[in-house]
Formats: C-alpha cells, structure tokens, sequence
C-alpha cells in the first residue's frame, strides 16, 4: 500500500471510526465534543504498526464527515448503526472494486472525553489468490482539550506529520470508482 493509501485509509478509519449515510442508519452516532482529539489505531496480530493522529473538530465538521461518508454508502449493501445498552454497534456490508468487506463494529465512551471503536472486518475477493483476510483494529479516542493556535476545526495531523483537512476530502470523492458525484 502506497503512503497516500495508507493516510486515506487511515483517515477513514479514524475519523469517527464508522460512518453510515443517513438514509441506512437507524440511529445517529452523537457529534464529538470540539476540539483536539487523539486517535490512536491498535491493530491485532501485528499487522502494521500503531498510528496515532490528532483531529482538530467542532459540530459542523463531524457532520460534514459524515456527510462525505455518504456517497460511499451507495457501494454498501448494508450499513446500520444502531443504539445498544453500552454505547452503538456497527455493521456493514460494502463492494468496492470487486473486494468485499463484512465489518462489525463496537462502539462505547461518551463521544466528550474518549470512545473506543473496535471493529472485525473479513475481506474477500480482489487479487487473484489473496483470499480471506480477517482483521481486527481498535480506535481509542480520547479528547485532549481545545485546538491548537495554528489548527482549524477539521485538520488532521496524520503519523508522520503529514497533516490535512477533511475539507479537501470532498475532492478525493472523484478518484472512488462507483461513486457518484
């Protein structure tokens, strides 16, 4: 995987650790507490190593997140959210570019000051020969008070140093095949 695919896919992965469009959902995910956010992925069975990124947020960035979340969900046979006595858990079924991924998430904290996602995902198909791939990460999020001076609600200080908005994102949209605009 690429650098730029991987900071995609982390940035994907961490920015609330499960999106769904409106439309799939039963429930909505409760909007973070503003702020700088750490998120740190643990993935299981040493697959890569542990990233962690800081996001910058308020309000109206969650949602525009979620908002961008929303196209991909024309690739998903199935995204639900729904609310559950710990906290809400997640399952998806999505195609994207011939590979399958059956994800189901749990998620529990108070979306104020830390949250934990832990998600199972297997992956079929793609490549000749690459057959099923189970994986398992955690999200740990935890909220470590205002933004800084130079940061702006949705800028994301990815492992690295690289750093990005989730603003521009929306222009990525064009590079997802079976997206529509």
């Amino acid at each position: 995987m690429t650098c730029t695919r991987i900071a995609i896919g982390l940035l994907a992965c961490c920015l609330l650790g499960v999106t769904a469009s409106h439309e799939a959902r039963a429930v909505d995910l409760p909007v973070r507490k503003a702020g700088l956010w750490e998120l740190k992925m643990i993935r299981s069975g040493g697959q890569l190593p542990e990233a962690t990124m800081q996001h910058c947020t308020d309000a109206a960035t969650d949602k525009e997140m979620n908002n961008f979340a929303s196209p991909m969900a024309q690739l998903c046979s199935k995204q639900d959210i729904q609310k559950t006595a710990t906290g809400y858990v997640s399952d998806s079924v999505c195609n994207f570019g011939g590979i399958n991924t059956t994800s189901h998430a749990d998620i529990t904290g108070d979306f104020n000051s830390a949250y934990t996602v832990k998600t199972m995902s297997r992956v079929t198909g793609g490549a000749a020969g690459t057959g099923v791939k189970d994986t398992a990460m955690t999200i740990e999020a935890r909220w470590l008070g205002a933004c800084k001076p130079d940061q702006k609600p949705g800028d994301i200080v990815m492992p690295g140093g690289m750093k990005m908005n989730v603003k521009d994102m929306a222009k990525l949209k064009a590079l997802i095949p079976g997206v529509k605009q």
